[in-house]
C-alpha cells in the first residue's frame, strides 16, 4: 500500500468494485475504463481512480483496467488471495444460512467447525461438518488454527465466548450478535447488526432528505 493509512470509506468501497469486476468478467469483458465502472457502480470515475491509486497504479490511460488483473490485485489487497479457517458459533437460522453461503468456499473460507448448545442438533452433520457442543470450541480453534469466528448467538454469552476465542489466538470475528464486543487491538471485529440495519432503512424511508443515495 502506498498510503500509511487508508480511510474506512475507501475500504468499504473495495468489495463493491470487486463485485462489479466479477460481474463484467463473467460476461467476457476483458478491460474496463473508470468511466464505464462509474456507470455501473454509481461512483464518479475520479473517485474510482483515487480509491485505486491508494494501492498502486493499475490502469493505463486510454486503455483502462484489465478486468482479471485488477480483480486479482483487489483479492490481494483485501486478503482473499489466501485461505482462512472459519468456525460458526450458533447454528440457528443465521448460522445455517451462512454455512450454505456459496461465497465462503469460492473465496477460500473453509468452515472447520460448527458449535451450538442445543442437544437436539449437537452430533448432527451440516455440509459434512459435525455440530459440536460449544464446550469443545477452544480445543477445535486451537487444533485447526482457526482464523475467523462467526458469532451467530444471543447477546448474553457473546462476550464470554469472545474472550475464549481471543485467548485461543483468533484473528478476526464476524459478529452477528446484538452486542458491542470488547476486543484487544490485534483482533479485528466486523459487526453485522441486522436490527440496526433495518432501523436505518426505515429512518431513511421516513427522512428521505438525509438519504445519501448511492455510495
Amino acid at each position: 500500500m502506498l498510503d500509511a493509512k487508508i480511510s474506512v470509506a475507501v475500504i468499504k468501497r473495495l468489495p463493491k468494485y470487486y463485485r462489479y469486476l466479477e460481474l463484467i468478467g463473467d460476461k467476457g469483458i476483458i478491460r474496463v475504463s473508470s468511466q464505464e465502472l462509474s456507470k455501473i457502480t454509481g461512483l464518479t470515475a475520479s473517485q474510482i481512480r483515487q480509491d485505486l491509486n491508494h494501492f498502486g497504479a493499475f490502469g493505463q490511460q486510454g486503455y483502462g483496467y484489465n478486468v482479471e488483473e485488477l480483480k486479482i490485485e483487489l483479492e490481494k489487497i483485501m486478503g482473499v488471495d489466501k485461505p482462512y479457517n472459519v468456525v460458526i458459533i450458533g447454528f440457528g437460522n443465521i448460522g445455517s444460512a451462512l454455512l450454505n453461503y456459496s461465497g465462503f468456499k469460492k473465496k477460500g473460507f473453509k468452515v472447520v467447525g460448527i458449535f451450538d448448545n442445543s442437544p437436539e442438533i449437537i452430533g448432527n452433520k451440516a455440509n459434512d461438518v459435525v455440530i459440536k457442543d460449544v464446550s469443545e470450541l477452544e480445543e477445535v480453534v486451537t487444533r485447526e488454527k482457526v482464523d475467523i469466528a462467526i458469532l451467530a448467538i444471543p447477546a448474553i454469552p457473546a462476550q464470554e465466548i469472545t474472550d475464549k476465542l481471543v485467548a485461543c489466538g483468533i484473528k478476526g470475528i464476524w459478529n452477528f450478535a446484538p452486542i458491542d464486543l470488547k476486543l484487544p487491538r490485534n483482533v479485528v471485529l466486523e459487526n453485522v447488526h441486522l436490527d440496526g440495519s433495518l432501523l436505518t432503512l426505515t429512518y431513511y424511508m421516513n427522512s428521505l432528505k438525509d438519504y445519501p443515495g448511492v455510495r
